[in-house]
Protein backbone atom coordinates (compact mmCIF):
# COMPACT_ATOMS: atom_id res chain seq x y z
CA UNK A 1 0.00 0.00 0.00
CA UNK A 2 1.31 3.96 -0.76
CA UNK A 3 2.72 5.46 2.22
CA UNK A 4 2.20 9.15 2.31
CA UNK A 5 5.34 10.77 4.55
CA UNK A 6 5.86 13.95 6.40
CA UNK A 7 7.55 16.50 4.48
CA UNK A 8 10.56 18.35 6.45
CA UNK A 9 13.32 20.25 5.98
CA UNK A 10 13.19 19.63 2.01
CA UNK A 11 12.53 15.84 2.42
CA UNK A 12 10.41 12.96 2.88
CA UNK A 13 10.29 11.29 6.08
CA UNK A 14 8.83 8.41 7.85
CA UNK A 15 6.72 8.00 10.34
CA UNK A 16 6.29 6.01 13.48
CA UNK A 17 2.63 5.05 13.02
CA UNK A 18 0.03 5.62 9.98
CA UNK A 19 -3.37 5.74 9.44
CA UNK A 20 -5.86 4.72 6.26
CA UNK A 21 -6.63 6.51 3.60
CA UNK A 22 -9.54 5.17 1.66
CA UNK A 23 -11.15 5.65 -1.44
CA UNK A 24 -14.47 7.47 -1.06
CA UNK A 25 -15.99 5.69 -4.15
CA UNK A 26 -15.80 2.89 -3.20
CA UNK A 27 -14.96 2.31 0.43
CA UNK A 28 -11.24 0.16 -0.04
CA UNK A 29 -8.14 1.72 1.75
CA UNK A 30 -6.23 3.04 -0.46
CA UNK A 31 -3.11 4.45 1.39
CA UNK A 32 -1.27 5.05 4.54
CA UNK A 33 -0.17 8.39 5.83
CA UNK A 34 1.96 9.48 9.04
CA UNK A 35 0.29 10.24 11.80
CA UNK A 36 2.41 12.39 13.86
CA UNK A 37 2.87 13.89 16.84
CA UNK A 38 4.65 16.16 19.36
CA UNK A 39 8.04 15.20 17.86
CA UNK A 40 7.85 15.22 14.31
CA UNK A 41 5.82 19.14 14.86
CA UNK A 42 9.39 19.61 16.89
CA UNK A 43 11.60 18.71 14.32
CA UNK A 44 9.56 20.67 11.65
CA UNK A 45 9.34 23.83 13.41
CA UNK A 46 13.24 23.26 13.89
CA UNK A 47 13.69 23.21 10.47
CA UNK A 48 11.31 26.56 10.26
CA UNK A 49 13.33 28.05 13.08
CA UNK A 50 16.43 27.50 11.39
CA UNK A 51 15.30 28.66 7.66
CA UNK A 52 13.91 31.73 8.93
CA UNK A 53 17.41 33.34 9.30
CA UNK A 54 17.96 33.74 5.92
CA UNK A 55 14.58 33.66 4.47
CA UNK A 56 13.35 36.67 6.20
CA UNK A 57 16.78 38.00 5.18
CA UNK A 58 15.94 37.63 1.69
CA UNK A 59 15.67 40.12 -0.82
CA UNK A 60 11.54 40.58 -1.91
CA UNK A 61 13.05 40.02 -5.42
CA UNK A 62 14.49 36.72 -4.41
CA UNK A 63 11.49 35.76 -3.00
CA UNK A 64 9.04 37.15 -5.77
CA UNK A 65 11.38 34.57 -8.42
CA UNK A 66 10.06 31.35 -6.19
CA UNK A 67 6.46 32.69 -6.02
CA UNK A 68 6.66 33.41 -10.00
CA UNK A 69 8.48 29.78 -10.38
CA UNK A 70 6.00 28.05 -8.46
CA UNK A 71 2.64 29.72 -9.82
CA UNK A 72 3.76 27.82 -13.08
CA UNK A 73 4.29 25.09 -11.54
CA UNK A 74 0.78 24.99 -10.01
CA UNK A 75 -0.76 25.99 -13.63
CA UNK A 76 1.32 23.45 -14.92
CA UNK A 77 0.67 20.33 -12.38
CA UNK A 78 -2.74 21.45 -12.45
CA UNK A 79 -4.67 18.01 -13.35
CA UNK A 80 -2.13 16.06 -10.78
CA UNK A 81 -3.33 17.94 -8.14
CA UNK A 82 -7.04 17.31 -8.88
CA UNK A 83 -6.75 13.57 -9.98
CA UNK A 84 -5.09 13.89 -6.18
CA UNK A 85 -7.93 15.31 -4.65
CA UNK A 86 -10.35 13.31 -6.82
CA UNK A 87 -9.19 10.24 -5.45
CA UNK A 88 -8.83 10.98 -1.81
CA UNK A 89 -11.79 13.31 -1.14
CA UNK A 90 -14.32 12.01 -4.36
CA UNK A 91 -15.01 15.44 -5.71
CA UNK A 92 -15.22 15.54 -9.53
CA UNK A 93 -11.72 16.16 -11.36
CA UNK A 94 -13.41 19.56 -12.63
CA UNK A 95 -14.47 20.44 -9.71
CA UNK A 96 -11.14 19.50 -8.07
CA UNK A 97 -9.41 21.54 -11.05
CA UNK A 98 -11.36 24.74 -9.67
CA UNK A 99 -10.04 24.88 -6.48
CA UNK A 100 -6.34 24.44 -7.89
CA UNK A 101 -7.10 27.56 -10.13
CA UNK A 102 -8.60 29.34 -7.07
CA UNK A 103 -5.73 28.41 -4.78
CA UNK A 104 -3.09 29.37 -7.65
CA UNK A 105 -4.63 32.86 -7.51
CA UNK A 106 -3.55 32.99 -4.29
CA UNK A 107 0.11 32.64 -5.34
CA UNK A 108 -0.37 35.11 -8.31
CA UNK A 109 -1.87 38.02 -5.21
CA UNK A 110 1.54 36.82 -3.42
CA UNK A 111 3.98 37.70 -7.00
CA UNK A 112 3.11 41.26 -6.07
CA UNK A 113 4.27 41.08 -2.32
CA UNK A 114 6.66 43.74 -3.14
CA UNK A 115 3.84 46.27 -3.60
CA UNK A 116 2.13 44.91 -0.74
CA UNK A 117 4.89 45.14 1.90
CA UNK A 118 5.87 49.13 0.74
CA UNK A 119 5.45 50.98 3.63
CA UNK A 120 5.19 54.88 4.69
CA UNK A 121 7.45 57.85 4.89
CA UNK A 122 7.20 61.01 6.62
CA UNK A 123 9.96 63.72 6.25
CA UNK A 124 10.67 66.22 8.91
CA UNK A 125 8.81 65.08 11.84
CA UNK A 126 10.17 67.58 13.86
CA UNK A 127 13.47 69.31 13.09
CA UNK A 128 16.32 67.51 11.75
CA UNK A 129 13.91 63.94 12.38
CA UNK A 130 11.81 61.59 9.81
CA UNK A 131 9.65 58.81 11.00
CA UNK A 132 8.70 55.69 8.31
CA UNK A 133 6.84 52.37 9.02
CA UNK A 134 7.37 48.98 7.54
CA UNK A 135 5.69 45.42 8.02
CA UNK A 136 8.40 42.59 9.54
CA UNK A 137 8.21 38.88 9.28
CA UNK A 138 6.61 37.18 11.89
CA UNK A 139 8.85 33.88 11.69
CA UNK A 140 7.30 30.61 12.04
CA UNK A 141 3.46 30.22 10.76
CA UNK A 142 1.24 27.63 11.19
CA UNK A 143 -1.80 25.71 9.21
CA UNK A 144 -4.49 23.64 10.15
CA UNK A 145 -6.75 22.73 7.40
CA UNK A 146 -9.98 21.01 6.61
CA UNK A 147 -10.86 17.73 4.11
CA UNK A 148 -12.89 19.38 1.74
CA UNK A 149 -10.48 21.72 0.14
CA UNK A 150 -7.05 20.22 0.47
CA UNK A 151 -5.04 22.25 -2.02
CA UNK A 152 -7.19 25.82 -2.02
CA UNK A 153 -7.75 26.24 1.39
CA UNK A 154 -3.62 25.44 2.30
CA UNK A 155 -3.34 28.26 -0.57
CA UNK A 156 -5.58 30.79 1.23
CA UNK A 157 -2.34 30.06 4.22
CA UNK A 158 1.05 29.48 2.80
CA UNK A 159 1.85 31.49 -0.02
CA UNK A 160 0.94 34.89 1.43
CA UNK A 161 2.68 33.57 4.76
CA UNK A 162 6.05 33.08 2.80
CA UNK A 163 5.93 35.92 0.84
CA UNK A 164 6.29 37.85 3.51
CA UNK A 165 9.22 36.29 4.77
CA UNK A 166 7.89 33.42 7.17
CA UNK A 167 8.54 29.69 7.27
CA UNK A 168 5.32 27.71 7.23
CA UNK A 169 4.79 24.27 8.77
CA UNK A 170 1.02 23.24 7.64
CA UNK A 171 -0.96 19.98 9.27
CA UNK A 172 -3.75 19.18 6.42
CA UNK A 173 -6.49 16.72 6.81
CA UNK A 174 -5.47 12.81 7.52
CA UNK A 175 -8.63 12.28 5.10
CA UNK A 176 -6.88 13.58 1.92
CA UNK A 177 -3.46 14.59 2.39
CA UNK A 178 -1.38 13.48 -0.74
CA UNK A 179 -2.16 16.51 -2.81
CA UNK A 180 -0.04 18.64 0.38
CA UNK A 181 3.01 16.49 -0.47
CA UNK A 182 2.55 17.62 -3.95
CA UNK A 183 2.68 20.93 -3.38
CA UNK A 184 5.90 20.50 -1.26
CA UNK A 185 7.67 19.13 -3.79
CA UNK A 186 6.41 21.82 -6.26
CA UNK A 187 8.34 24.53 -4.30
CA UNK A 188 11.16 22.57 -3.65
CA UNK A 189 11.40 22.55 -7.35
CA UNK A 190 11.01 26.05 -7.54
CA UNK A 191 13.75 27.16 -5.73
CA UNK A 192 12.28 27.43 -2.57
CA UNK A 193 15.11 26.86 0.25
CA UNK A 194 14.49 23.60 2.76
CA UNK A 195 12.46 24.16 5.84
CA UNK A 196 10.62 27.45 4.60
CA UNK A 197 7.49 25.08 3.72
CA UNK A 198 6.89 21.50 5.94
CA UNK A 199 4.02 19.45 5.71
CA UNK A 200 3.58 17.03 9.11
CA UNK A 201 0.84 14.69 8.98
CA UNK A 202 -1.62 13.71 11.66
CA UNK A 203 -4.68 14.42 13.80
CA UNK A 204 -5.07 15.99 17.21
CA UNK A 205 -1.47 15.23 18.57
CA UNK A 206 0.20 17.07 15.55
CA UNK A 207 -2.79 20.09 16.06
CA UNK A 208 -1.73 20.34 20.10
CA UNK A 209 1.54 20.65 19.12
CA UNK A 210 1.55 23.49 16.87
CA UNK A 211 -1.01 25.21 19.27
CA UNK A 212 1.37 24.77 21.85
CA UNK A 213 4.73 25.39 20.47
CA UNK A 214 6.90 28.14 21.69
CA UNK A 215 8.50 28.96 18.36
CA UNK A 216 5.37 29.44 16.43
CA UNK A 217 4.03 32.97 16.60
CA UNK A 218 0.52 32.84 14.02
CA UNK A 219 -1.90 29.88 13.39
CA UNK A 220 -4.34 29.74 10.69
CA UNK A 221 -7.39 27.43 10.67
CA UNK A 222 -10.21 26.40 8.66
CA UNK A 223 -12.65 23.92 9.98
CA UNK A 224 -15.66 23.35 11.91
CA UNK A 225 -17.00 25.90 14.37
CA UNK A 226 -16.29 23.90 18.00
CA UNK A 227 -13.02 23.34 16.40
CA UNK A 228 -12.25 26.47 15.30
CA UNK A 229 -13.00 27.69 18.89
CA UNK A 230 -10.88 25.49 20.48
CA UNK A 231 -7.86 26.34 18.05
CA UNK A 232 -8.26 30.24 18.95
CA UNK A 233 -8.35 29.95 22.54
CA UNK A 234 -5.56 27.42 23.00
CA UNK A 235 -3.31 28.95 20.40
CA UNK A 236 -4.29 32.51 22.02
CA UNK A 237 -3.37 31.15 25.46
CA UNK A 238 -0.17 30.78 24.35
CA UNK A 239 0.46 34.37 22.81
CA UNK A 240 0.59 33.27 19.39
CA UNK A 241 -1.25 35.08 16.64
CA UNK A 242 -5.21 33.38 15.53
CA UNK A 243 -7.17 33.46 12.49
CA UNK A 244 -9.33 30.49 12.79
CA UNK A 245 -12.28 30.12 10.28
CA UNK A 246 -15.58 27.80 11.75
CA UNK A 247 -18.73 26.62 10.01
CA UNK A 248 -21.41 28.18 8.09
CA UNK A 249 -25.33 28.07 7.44
CA UNK A 250 -25.60 30.09 4.36
CA UNK A 251 -28.76 31.59 3.50
CA UNK A 252 -30.23 32.38 -0.42
CA UNK A 253 -32.92 34.49 -0.41
CA UNK A 254 -35.01 34.49 -3.29
CA UNK A 255 -37.72 37.21 -3.84
CA UNK A 256 -40.38 37.21 -6.03
CA UNK A 257 -38.81 39.09 -8.70
CA UNK A 258 -36.09 37.40 -9.10
CA UNK A 259 -35.36 35.43 -13.12
CA UNK A 260 -36.42 32.00 -10.97
CA UNK A 261 -35.29 29.87 -13.48
CA UNK A 262 -31.65 31.36 -13.31
CA UNK A 263 -32.06 31.08 -9.31
CA UNK A 264 -33.14 27.66 -9.51
CA UNK A 265 -30.16 26.51 -11.90
CA UNK A 266 -27.38 29.20 -9.53
CA UNK A 267 -28.84 27.63 -6.46
CA UNK A 268 -28.69 24.09 -7.17
CA UNK A 269 -24.98 24.61 -8.34
CA UNK A 270 -24.16 26.30 -5.29
CA UNK A 271 -26.24 23.24 -2.98
CA UNK A 272 -24.78 20.28 -4.71
CA UNK A 273 -21.14 21.23 -5.65
CA UNK A 274 -18.88 18.68 -3.81
CA UNK A 275 -21.50 16.92 -2.55
CA UNK A 276 -22.53 20.15 -0.58
CA UNK A 277 -18.75 20.04 1.08
CA UNK A 278 -17.97 23.55 1.37
CA UNK A 279 -18.14 25.87 3.60
CA UNK A 280 -19.48 28.65 1.31
CA UNK A 281 -22.42 26.13 -0.26
CA UNK A 282 -25.67 27.23 -0.41
CA UNK A 283 -27.85 25.09 2.48
CA UNK A 284 -30.81 26.97 2.96
CA UNK A 285 -33.32 29.14 0.78
CA UNK A 286 -35.51 31.66 2.14
CA UNK A 287 -37.92 31.77 -0.55
CA UNK A 288 -40.03 35.28 -0.20
CA UNK A 289 -44.19 35.33 -0.80
CA UNK A 290 -45.20 33.85 -4.13
CA UNK A 291 -41.60 33.01 -4.98
CA UNK A 292 -42.05 29.50 -2.76
CA UNK A 293 -44.08 27.00 -5.25
CA UNK A 294 -43.17 28.19 -8.26
CA UNK A 295 -39.27 27.58 -6.73
CA UNK A 296 -39.27 24.49 -5.76
CA UNK A 297 -41.09 23.13 -8.91
CA UNK A 298 -37.75 24.67 -10.73
CA UNK A 299 -35.35 23.20 -7.81
CA UNK A 300 -37.21 19.86 -8.26
CA UNK A 301 -36.43 19.33 -11.70
CA UNK A 302 -33.18 20.93 -11.36
CA UNK A 303 -31.69 18.85 -8.45
CA UNK A 304 -33.31 15.43 -9.64
CA UNK A 305 -31.27 15.75 -13.21
CA UNK A 306 -27.91 15.53 -10.77
CA UNK A 307 -25.86 12.97 -11.85
CA UNK A 308 -24.13 11.09 -8.89
CA UNK A 309 -21.13 8.45 -9.83
CA UNK A 310 -17.32 8.62 -9.28
CA UNK A 311 -15.56 11.88 -9.82
CA UNK A 312 -13.02 10.36 -12.00
CA UNK A 313 -16.00 9.66 -14.37
CA UNK A 314 -16.77 12.48 -16.77
CA UNK A 315 -20.66 11.91 -16.65
CA UNK A 316 -20.62 12.20 -12.44
CA UNK A 317 -21.81 15.92 -11.54
CA UNK A 318 -20.87 14.87 -8.24
CA UNK A 319 -19.23 12.47 -6.30
CA UNK A 320 -19.59 10.47 -2.59
CA UNK A 321 -19.17 11.62 0.83
CA UNK A 322 -15.43 11.44 2.14
CA UNK A 323 -16.41 9.33 4.70
CA UNK A 324 -18.97 6.97 5.48
CA UNK A 325 -19.92 8.91 8.86
CA UNK A 326 -20.89 11.60 6.37
CA UNK A 327 -22.98 9.78 4.41
CA UNK A 328 -24.63 8.58 7.57
CA UNK A 329 -25.15 11.97 9.29
CA UNK A 330 -26.79 12.98 5.97
CA UNK A 331 -28.95 10.39 6.07
CA UNK A 332 -29.75 10.96 10.08
CA UNK A 333 -30.58 14.86 9.46
CA UNK A 334 -33.23 14.01 6.53
CA UNK A 335 -35.09 11.48 8.42
CA UNK A 336 -35.51 13.78 11.53
CA UNK A 337 -36.76 16.67 8.73
CA UNK A 338 -38.76 14.48 7.77
CA UNK A 339 -40.48 12.97 11.18
CA UNK A 340 -40.46 16.96 12.77
CA UNK A 341 -42.70 17.53 9.16
CA UNK A 342 -40.51 18.96 6.39
CA UNK A 343 -41.75 17.80 3.04
CA UNK A 344 -38.82 15.77 1.25
CA UNK A 345 -39.40 16.89 -2.56
CA UNK A 346 -36.10 15.02 -3.55
CA UNK A 347 -34.91 11.94 -1.47
CA UNK A 348 -31.77 10.82 -2.24
CA UNK A 349 -31.45 8.28 1.08
CA UNK A 350 -31.92 5.33 -1.07
CA UNK A 351 -28.90 5.74 -3.90
CA UNK A 352 -26.78 3.08 -5.27
CA UNK A 353 -24.37 3.67 -7.37
CA UNK A 354 -23.84 0.17 -9.58
CA UNK A 355 -20.30 -1.49 -9.16
CA UNK A 356 -19.62 1.29 -6.20
CA UNK A 357 -21.74 -0.13 -3.68
CA UNK A 358 -19.27 0.13 -0.74
CA UNK A 359 -18.78 3.98 -1.87
CA UNK A 360 -20.07 6.60 0.67
CA UNK A 361 -22.72 7.43 -2.08
CA UNK A 362 -25.77 9.63 -0.91
CA UNK A 363 -28.22 11.43 -3.37
CA UNK A 364 -29.00 15.35 -3.57
CA UNK A 365 -31.54 15.51 -1.08
CA UNK A 366 -34.19 18.46 -1.57
CA UNK A 367 -36.38 19.52 1.52
CA UNK A 368 -39.17 22.09 1.88
CA UNK A 369 -41.28 23.93 4.59
CA UNK A 370 -38.61 23.46 6.84
CA UNK A 371 -38.74 25.42 9.50
CA UNK A 372 -35.83 26.97 11.88
CA UNK A 373 -36.38 24.82 14.89
CA UNK A 374 -35.45 21.77 12.65
CA UNK A 375 -32.43 20.30 13.02
CA UNK A 376 -31.81 20.05 9.38
CA UNK A 377 -31.59 24.16 9.64
CA UNK A 378 -29.84 24.25 13.45
CA UNK A 379 -26.79 21.80 12.27
CA UNK A 380 -24.37 22.34 9.61
CA UNK A 381 -25.26 19.18 7.89
CA UNK A 382 -22.20 19.94 5.26
CA UNK A 383 -23.61 17.48 2.62
CA UNK A 384 -25.61 17.48 -0.36
CA UNK A 385 -29.02 18.57 1.97
CA UNK A 386 -30.71 21.83 0.47
CA UNK A 387 -33.89 23.33 2.99
CA UNK A 388 -36.46 25.69 2.14
CA UNK A 389 -38.13 27.65 4.58
CA UNK A 390 -40.84 30.25 3.63
CA UNK A 391 -40.89 34.11 4.78
CA UNK A 392 -43.82 36.58 3.47
CA UNK A 393 -40.89 39.85 3.59
CA UNK A 394 -37.38 40.58 2.81
CA UNK A 395 -37.38 42.14 6.34
CA UNK A 396 -38.46 38.72 7.61
CA UNK A 397 -36.16 36.69 5.83
CA UNK A 398 -33.12 39.16 6.83
CA UNK A 399 -33.96 38.58 10.28
CA UNK A 400 -33.99 34.37 9.71
CA UNK A 401 -30.64 35.09 8.61
CA UNK A 402 -29.81 37.94 11.20
CA UNK A 403 -30.73 34.66 13.96
CA UNK A 404 -28.64 31.95 13.20
CA UNK A 405 -25.28 31.92 15.02
CA UNK A 406 -23.51 31.26 11.72
CA UNK A 407 -22.42 34.80 9.78
CA UNK A 408 -19.90 33.48 6.85
CA UNK A 409 -21.95 33.63 3.30
CA UNK A 410 -25.06 34.73 1.74
CA UNK A 411 -26.96 35.34 -1.14
CA UNK A 412 -29.63 37.47 -2.53
CA UNK A 413 -31.59 36.65 -6.21
CA UNK A 414 -33.85 39.88 -7.03
CA UNK A 415 -33.87 42.10 -9.78
CA UNK A 416 -34.55 45.44 -7.20
CA UNK A 417 -31.55 47.38 -6.73
CA UNK A 418 -33.74 48.99 -3.19
CA UNK A 419 -34.08 45.51 -1.97
CA UNK A 420 -30.69 44.19 -2.66
CA UNK A 421 -29.40 47.32 -0.78
CA UNK A 422 -31.18 47.08 2.28
CA UNK A 423 -30.18 43.08 2.40
CA UNK A 424 -26.57 44.12 2.47
CA UNK A 425 -27.02 46.56 5.18
CA UNK A 426 -29.10 44.69 6.87
CA UNK A 427 -27.57 40.69 6.98
CA UNK A 428 -24.76 40.16 9.67
CA UNK A 429 -22.56 38.01 7.15
CA UNK A 430 -19.27 39.13 6.35
CA UNK A 431 -19.78 37.76 2.51
CA UNK A 432 -22.59 38.81 0.95
CA UNK A 433 -23.59 37.84 -3.52
CA UNK A 434 -26.26 39.45 -4.83
CA UNK A 435 -27.22 37.21 -7.88
CA UNK A 436 -24.10 35.52 -7.28
CA UNK A 437 -24.81 32.50 -4.75
CA UNK A 438 -21.12 31.64 -3.92
CA UNK A 439 -19.63 35.28 -2.76
CA UNK A 440 -15.79 33.31 -2.08
CA UNK A 441 -13.48 36.82 -2.93
CA UNK A 442 -11.14 36.80 -5.28
CA UNK A 443 -7.44 36.56 -3.74
CA UNK A 444 -7.15 40.35 -3.87
CA UNK A 445 -9.99 41.08 -1.33
CA UNK A 446 -9.97 38.71 2.29
CA UNK A 447 -12.07 35.66 3.00
CA UNK A 448 -13.91 35.48 6.29
CA UNK A 449 -17.27 35.65 7.96
CA UNK A 450 -19.12 36.66 11.18
CA UNK A 451 -20.31 35.79 14.26
CA UNK A 452 -19.28 31.60 15.00
CA UNK A 453 -18.05 31.52 11.77
CA UNK A 454 -14.91 33.80 12.46
CA UNK A 455 -12.98 33.68 15.80
CA UNK A 456 -9.82 36.06 15.78
CA UNK A 457 -10.12 39.59 14.42
CA UNK A 458 -7.98 39.07 11.03
CA UNK A 459 -9.90 37.47 7.66
CA UNK A 460 -7.60 35.24 5.42
CA UNK A 461 -5.48 36.13 2.04
CA UNK A 462 -6.11 39.41 0.55
CA UNK A 463 -4.61 42.61 2.33
CA UNK A 464 -5.90 41.21 5.68
CA UNK A 465 -3.92 37.79 5.10
CA UNK A 466 -0.65 40.27 4.54
CA UNK A 467 -1.84 42.16 7.43
CA UNK A 468 -1.85 39.01 9.72
CA UNK A 469 1.20 37.34 8.27
CA UNK A 470 3.41 40.55 9.21
CA UNK A 471 3.48 43.22 12.27
CA UNK A 472 4.37 46.65 11.96
CA UNK A 473 7.24 48.65 12.95
CA UNK A 474 7.39 52.75 13.05
CA UNK A 475 11.06 54.24 12.86
CA UNK A 476 11.69 57.87 14.25
CA UNK A 477 15.56 58.75 13.38
CA UNK A 478 17.51 61.92 13.60
CA UNK A 479 21.36 62.50 12.39
CA UNK A 480 22.45 65.42 13.68
CA UNK A 481 25.55 66.98 13.09
CA UNK A 482 28.07 66.23 15.24
CA UNK A 483 29.12 69.90 15.50
CA UNK A 484 25.41 70.97 16.52
CA UNK A 485 24.95 68.58 18.77
CA UNK A 486 22.82 69.77 21.66
CA UNK A 487 23.25 69.15 25.37
CA UNK A 488 21.05 66.08 26.88
CA UNK A 489 17.34 67.17 27.43
CA UNK A 490 14.99 65.29 29.85
CA UNK A 491 11.56 66.87 28.56
CA UNK A 492 8.83 64.22 27.14
CA UNK A 493 10.16 65.35 23.18
CA UNK A 494 7.38 67.41 21.11
CA UNK A 495 8.08 68.93 17.77
CA UNK A 496 9.15 71.68 16.80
Amino acid sequence: MRSIEHWIGGASVAGSEYTTVYQPATGEPQAQVAAGGRSEVDRAVAAAVTAHRSWGEMSLSRRTKVLFRMRDLVERHESDLARLVTAEHGKTVEDARGEVIRGREVIEYACGIPELLKGAYSDQVSTGVDSYSLRAPLGVCAGITPFNFPVMVPMWMHPISIACGNTFVLKPSERDPSASNLVAQLYADAGLPDGVFNVVHGGRAAVDALLDHPDIAAVSFVGSTPIARYVHERAASSGKRVQALGGAKNHAVVLPDADLSDAARQITSAAYGSAGQRCMAISAVVAVGSAGDELIELLDKEVAAIVVGPGDQDASQMGPLVTGEARERVITAVDEAERAGATVVVDGRGLRVDGHEGGYFVGPCLLDRVTPGMSAYQQEVFGPVLVVLRADTLDEAIDIINANPYGNGTALFTANGASARRFVRGVTVGMIGVNVPLPVPMAYHSFGGWKASLFGDTHIHGPEGVSFNTRGKVVTSRWPVQAEASPSDLRFPTAT
